[in-house]
């Protein structure tokens, strides 16, 4: 790392965020934190990529993510079928480009999607200093809407958290560090003592966990499909802005069974 690189942060945050990995067709999954395929691809609808284009300059950024509120898990189960009462097509077409009929016989699809519901988390994005200008210019002025994983999930809150630059701007896990605690208010209410621990994961070619989740391209259709990249899961300690409790503190009325233990 040199001082000619910098580090983007985003708060991405919203009623619900979907980062899908490998799972496709009638069963749409997430995995509970923001993937760097899902991220990247934020970034490249900001700056007003098409799906064909290159995204070399991309997939060349570090990124870091620190799970500020991680939100619940919701499936969304649909089921569909011919109101006519007749089977159901597939996806397959015959000479004339016309819809097969499904083969058993199929009169209700089954189709569920899972998203996390609250969840809010900071993203680090390191590059060179004109890449992540540019970058964040285009969060602040995107081209295209912006979703969280999905189009159906848009986030909730500004984005951009800023830039980090100069010595500030060449180590990922520092940087997440520097960032205010990002979880809502009703969190950051109930938080106990003066820090907290928020989970973090860091792309480090040293890292002993690996992740499938960069994208070599996003046209699939054309070759594009998901690579594997190192990572490292640790934990951060961040200031929650509380003062730590004593039991005068407490509400008046609360039992704390403990308090004449000292």
């Amino acid at each position: 790392m040199t001082s000619t690189e910098a580090i983007l942060l985003l708060r991405l945050a919203g009623p619900l965020q979907s980062w899908g990995g490998t799972s496709d067709h009638n069963r749409r999954e997430t995995r509970p934190q923001p993937t760097k395929s899902g991220v990247l691809g934020l970034l490249a609808a900001a700056a007003g990529r098409h799906r064909g284009e290159p995204i070399s300059d991309l997939v060349g950024l570090r990124m870091g993510i620190r799970v500020d509120q991680p939100g619940s898990l919701l499936r969304d189960y649909h089921t569909a079928s011919d109101y006519r009462g007749r089977p159901l097509l597939s996806s397959q077409v015959n000479a004339q480009a016309r819809q097969k009929g499904t083969s058993p016989a199929k009169h209700t699809h089954v189709t569920q999607r899972f998203y996390l519901q609250d969840a809010v988390f900071v993203a680090a994005l390191q590059g060179p200093v004109e890449l992540v200008d540019g970058l964040e210019s285009a969060v602040r002025n995107p081209a295209f809407p912006l979703a969280l994983g999905r189009r159906s999930c848009p986030p909730s809150h500004p984005l951009v958290l800023g830039v980090r630059q100069g010595t500030q701007g060449s180590d990922l896990e520092q940087a997440l560090r520097s960032v205010q605690w990002q979880a809502a208010e009703h969190e950051r209410r109930a938080a106990v003592g003066p820090h907290i621990r928020l989970a973090a994961t860091i792309e480090d070619p040293a890292g002993d966990d690996t992740a499938t989740d960069v994208p070599l391209a996003f046209d699939f259709r054309a070759g594009g499909r998901l690579v594997t990249r190192h990572v490292r899961h640790t934990w951060l300690t961040i200031d929650t802005g509380q003062k730590a409790r004593t039991p005068r503190d407490q509400v008046d009325g609360e039992h704390d069974p403990f308090e004449l233990l000292g």
